[in-house]
Order: C-alpha cells, then sequence, then structure tokens
C-alpha cells in the first residue's frame, strides 16, 4: 500500500454509516484519494444514476453493489439504505457528479438516516459552485466573500423573470446552475432583467477538455453563446456579479416623472410590459421600474394583471 493509501486509510470508518460522497464533476482525476478507499469499502453504493456510477467505477477500477437512489424514488430507496445501515453495513452515497445534495438528490436520504439515529458522515470534493466561484475573482471579493447559491432558475418565464428581479439587488455575487437546453433562455432573462453593465462568469463543462470560464456583461452574453454553435453544449454554472455602492444607493433609480408613468400603465398592461414601456418613454432603467412595479403590485398599487 502507498504512503498516499495508508494516509487514507488511516481514519476509522465504522459500520453501520451512510458516507456522502463527492465525485468528479467532469475530470475523474479529481476523485480524492480519501472517497477511493471508501467506494472501496462500502458494502453497497447508493447512487442517482447507476450506469454514471457503474462507469465511474469501471474507470477507477472497482466493483460493487449498485442501489439507485435519485428523485423520483429518493424516500422509498431511503428505507432500504436505512434497514442495510441498521444491520452494521457502511453504504456509499454518490450523485452523478459532485457533491450530493447540492441542486442533487440526497437530502431525504441523509434525514431519513439522521431520524433512525444512525451515523452521517461527509467526504468532501468536487463542487461546480465552488469550482466557478475560485475563478470568479473581484465578482467574489467585492461581497467581501459572501455568495447566494440560487441552484436552478424557475423554466417558466415569468417566474424566472421574477426571480431574477428578486436576486437584482443583492449586494454580493449569486450562482446559477443550468442545463444545455435552456442556457439561452436563462442568459436573455439575465440581459433583460439586470442592468446592461453587471458582470457574469459562464462556467461551462468545468474541468473537461472544452473548459471555458469567460467573464462578459449580461448584454453581451447571448452574443457569446450564440457565436459558436458548440458553445450551446455541455453543463453550465453562472455567477453573476452582485449589485455595486451606487446601483444599491439609488443611482439610476426612477426619478417622480418615471414613477408617475409607470403608475398609470400598471392600471393597464402587465407589470414587465408596464415597467419596458415606462424605461422607453422616460429613459430611466427597465430593471428598477420593473422592481418598483412588484412592489406596487404587492401594496395593492396597480390593479393590471402580472
Amino acid at each position: 500500500m502507498s504512503e498516499w493509501n495508508q494516509l487514507a486509510a488511516g481514519q476509522t470508518y465504522p459500520p453501520g454509516t451512510l458516507y456522502v460522497v463527492a465525485t468528479p464533476i467532469g475530470n475523474v482525476a479529481d476523485l480524492s484519494l480519501r472517497a477511493l478507499h471508501v467506494l472501496g469499502l462500502a458494502d453497497a453504493i447508493a447512487c442517482e444514476d447507476t450506469r454514471n456510477t457503474g462507469q465511474l467505477l469501471t474507470r477507477v477500477g472497482l466493483q460493487r453493489p449498485l442501489v439507485a437512489v435519485h428523485e423520483h424514488n429518493e424516500r422509498e430507496a431511503a428505507v432500504k439504505i436505512v434497514d442495510r445501515l441498521a444491520e452494521g453495513e457502511r453504504v456509499a452515497y454518490v450523485s452523478d457528479a459532485g457533491t450530493p445534495g447540492i441542486s442533487d438528490p440526497g437530502a431525504r436520504l441523509v434525514e431519513a438516516v439522521r431520524a433512525a439515529g444512525l451515523r452521517v458522515v461527509p467526504l468532501p470534493g468536487p463542487s461546480a459552485a465552488v469550482t466557478a466561484l475560485s475563478v470568479a475573482g473581484d465578482m467574489l471579493e467585492a461581497g467581501e466573500g459572501r455568495f447566494t447559491f440560487v441552484g436552478f432558475l424557475p423554466g417558466k418565464p415569468k417566474a424566472r423573470g421574477d426571480a431574477i428581479a428578486g436576486l437584482a439587488a443583492l449586494d454580493h455575487a449569486w450562482v446559477l446552475y443550468e442545463a444545455p437546453h435552456r442556457i439561452a433562455d436563462t442568459l436573455a432573462a439575465l440581459a433583460e432583467g439586470l442592468p446592461a453593465t453587471r458582470r457574469l462568469l459562464i462556467g461551462r463543462e468545468l474541468t473537461k477538455l472544452f473548459e471555458e470560464t469567460p467573464v462578459l456583461t449580461v448584454a453581451d452574453a447571448p452574443a457569446w453563446l450564440a457565436a459558436e454553435a458548440t458553445r450551446g453544449k455541455g453543463e453550465f454554472v453562472l455567477v453573476v456579479e452582485g449589485a455595486g455602492r451606487a446601483e444599491l444607493a439609488g443611482d439610476g433609480a426612477p426619478d417622480a416623472e418615471a414613477q408617475r408613468v409607470l403608475r398609470l400603465l400598471l392600471a393597464e398592461l402587465p407589470a414587465k410590459r408596464a415597467a419596458k414601456l415606462a424605461a422607453s418613454i422616460t429613459g430611466a432603467r427597465t430593471d428598477a421600474l420593473y422592481q418598483l412595479a412588484l412592489a406596487q403590485r404587492a401594496d395593492g398599487d396597480g390593479s393590471g394583471e402580472d
């Protein structure tokens, strides 16, 4: 056994324990020695997709019994895992990629194991969100290291736009995950709902052969995606810059005339259409007007439907 393997094996790994194991988000070499040791030690590996995990195990030279635990069967499968743990087995849980439970199944399984009075041990490792944040530079520094993890935005346009409007005033960076079939719509929604100069890091295919991490303004992001057909493929992590001090202080906030026009339009139009038209008429920022329109609707000011 090599020195590194001895270090990985040196910790105690008690039976009757669920080991929550982070796995690579792309590059298999990112699998930690400790994760490799526990996967080989486990009596069974619970996984989001047995095919994906089977391929990973084959690549690292392991063969273990696999149990499917995914979003559609997590509650039922958790009962069976708890039974196995109660009998003294070691069970490792992995998602398809990255750290389980972070926009992936795993939370219900962990909760069921804890509720049964059994032990849960996390094994840290790859995370797409943290990987992207590590190269976000001053977008992260500006918020004094704080960030908000959003996960996936809603799929429906109105709900997605409302979510972006609610996040727009955060004074620190926020992190999104996005799938290839929705990335164009999401970038377009960010361009529409945020100030044009707000910056965005696009993490595409992180740790993989065609990895990209450009930093662009939200206004330029849709054109960047459309410039090459291959850019729409792969998995995406987006780091959105927080609102600057001037923006939060009201620089560019709607003046009295813009607010008057908005109130008139809200009587007849949905909030988003009213904000866009008011911006065209007065020159005020669309995102600021939209947030004001949502606030007025919440207060009962304006009778149009959203």
